[in-house]
């Protein structure tokens, strides 16, 4: 295998240094740095108009640093009108919006329903997947736990879907619920729905 070109081994730092300021900026917004990576920012746009100025030859590397430069140009829009809606005390593009859940099942005693979904089928319907992650992962943060990876909880839900629609259910319904200061997440058939 051939060594890598200069520009090659710079686009690569350019790939990693991009990556780690999209990560520093979530934390940010999430709450977890106190001020925004001026630094890490500065020093990809240092890179970035460091090739933007050069005469890169070969197409593909041509061709990567572009994309690069539109991901990094797009990113730094979003950051922009988060920083801008931040100032200003409104709710911005990083705020999550939550859509009206169906409705719940009555409640039991000292219970706290957090979400409710219905699948058909998990893959095919990956907003109300995510949103029904998110609001597990809320619900676990808010009693101390840690965050389960997306992986599998997707499969769990899959493989749940799965083997309720086995046994003749068209749909399944999940809920995340807490109680007695654990999160409660279960999973069941829904009557009397055709297909």
């Amino acid at each position: 295998m051939a060594e890598p070109t200069e520009i090659e081994r710079g686009l690569q730092i350019l790939e990693a240094e991009l990556k780690r300021l999209e990560a520093e900026y979530n934390m940010y917004f999430a709450g977890r740095l106190p001020r925004p990576p001026w630094e890490t920012r500065n020093r990809v746009d240092a890179i970035i108009k460091q090739y933007d100025r050069a005469y890169i030859q070969n197409y593909g590397d041509r061709c990567r640093f572009s994309t690069l430069q539109s991901r990094y140009a797009a990113f730094i829009d979003l950051w922009d009108r988060g920083l801008r809606a931040r100032e200003e005390g409104r709710a911005g593009p990083f705020v999550h919006k939550r859509a009206a859940a169906p409705p719940e099942p009555p409640k039991k005693a000292g219970e706290q329903v957090v979400h409710v979904a219905a699948f058909r089928d998990p893959m095919k319907e990956m907003d109300k997947l995510h949103e029904l992650y998110n609001s597990l992962v809320e619900a676990r943060r808010s009693i101390g736990e840690e965050a389960v990876p997306f992986h599998k909880f997707a499969d769990l839900v899959k493989s749940q879907v799965k083997k309720l629609k086995s046994s003749g259910t068209p749909e399944v319904a999940f809920r995340v619920a807490v109680k007695d200061g654990k999160v409660n997440f279960t999973a069941r058939p829904m009557k009397g729905k055709g297909k």
